[in-house]
């Protein structure tokens, strides 16, 4: 009976603390979508990089194995935009939750970093030259996203 006692008290505890460094989908799709906007304006054939997120060409194959369990090509990837949404709202879920509690549960800090880890692989260097202004533009169109969700518009031609 002290068992079962024991566990219900630390459960209504537990639930009563507050929750840091949880992430919502809807922070996950944000930022997804912040890097999205962030990208540049540039065509594939000037800068290698793929869809409108601007990835590099190998590291397509391995997110999409990991994320969906099929191995993309570039053009497979580029053709599919809600199967690249998809697999990159699994890849930055996983950034964004590793980057929370490194920020001490700050979600513009966590964003900024997450947002540097995209740029450069290096969440780190989220506040360096050039990464800081990048890291800054994704946090502002983050907050955009969050503050309007109403005004995401995941497939809007002008973004295509």
């Amino acid at each position: 009976m002290r068992i079962l006692l024991g566990g219900l008290l630390t459960s209504l505890v537990l639930w009563a603390l507050p929750v840091h460094g949880q992430v919502s989908d809807a922070q996950i799709v944000a930022l997804v979508e912040a890097l999205r906007l962030a990208a540049p304006t540039t065509t594939t054939e000037e800068d290698g990089l793929y869809s409108p997120w601007k990835i590099k060409p190998s590291n397509i194959p391995r997110w999409s194995r990991l994320c969906i369990g099929e191995e993309l090509t570039p053009e497979q990837f580029v053709a599919d935009l809600t199967k690249a949404r998809h697999i990159l709202v699994c890849v930055m879920e996983d950034v964004l939750r590793r980057e929370y509690p490194l920020s001490d549960n700050d979600e513009a800090l966590a964003v900024r970093r997450a947002a540097a880890w995209w740029v450069a692989g290096d969440p780190s260097l989220y506040n360096a030259g050039e990464i800081a202004l990048y890291t800054r533009k994704v946090l502002d169109l983050y907050q955009n996203l969050r503050a309007y969700p109403g005004d995401f518009v995941p497939n809007r031609e002008a973004n295509k």
